[in-house]
């Protein structure tokens, strides 16, 4: 099953302890959201285009749940039924951007800077907590961690967006990354994996220098 472009993307920051303990943040009492656009997704394949406003651009793999029906305020016993099934995510983000704005949109809303894929596995509720994901940047692991150590597992994340804003079929909801972020420079390959999912893999590269302006 291929992955259509979602109406939207909602992302769960720190919702791996030793993610959030490398950042030097807490972790959060609720699960903390935060948008990404439909017009940053790309496919496997695709290059993750390094903006020219970024001096650091990291990796964030993530187990995705897309959504396969239109729901709102659904409870966690009703929240798997809503579940399409799950891919593999990048959560690319300009660190550096993170770490100076007060809000992360820009950090995480460039171009590119969300690759899904390849496919849509279905889920299977009984193997939730035996979900991982896994980072290789140029053949290295990187990352590698297990929904089993989400703060708030995946039943929790669908009903608690659900309370804020009507789900609807093919939105993603990006699980949250496990420790090991680091940085992307031109030339790179990224890999995120959930075995028996898939392997999405993107190239990097930079976005070329504008031509000064002539006075």
């Amino acid at each position: 099953m291929g992955i259509a472009r979602p109406g939207k993307i909602v992302g769960i920051g720190r919702n791996y302890r030793e993610h959030a303990a490398e950042l030097g943040h807490l972790v959060p009492q609720q699960p903390l959201l935060f948008l990404k656009p439909p017009t940053a997704v790309i496919g496997d394949g695709d290059t993750i285009v390094l903006p020219l406003e970024s001096e650091r651009v990291e990796y964030e793999a993530e187990i995705a749940v897309v959504i396969g029906r239109r729901v709102r305020r659904v409870s966690e016993a009703q929240a798997l039924a809503a579940v399409a099934g799950i891919t593999c995510l990048n959560d690319v983000t300009a660190r550096d951007l993170q770490r100076s704005e007060e809000q992360w949109t820009r950090a995480k809303g460039f171009d590119t800077f969300c690759p899904v894929g390849p496919r849509v596995a279905p889920l299977d509720p009984a193997r939730l907590s035996e979900l991982e994901v896994r980072c290789r940047v140029n053949g290295v692991e990187r990352q590698r961690g297990s929904a089993r150590d989400m703060v708030f597992g995946i039943a929790a994340l669908v009903a608690f967006v659900s309370q804020a804003m009507t789900l609807e079929p093919g939105d993603l909801i990006a699980t949250g990354t496990p420790a090991g972020v680091g940085p992307l420079v031109a030339g790179d390959v990224v890999e995120v994996e959930i075995p028996n999912v898939g392997v999405l893999r993107n190239p990097v590269s930079t976005e070329p220098r504008r031509p000064a302006t002539a006075r």
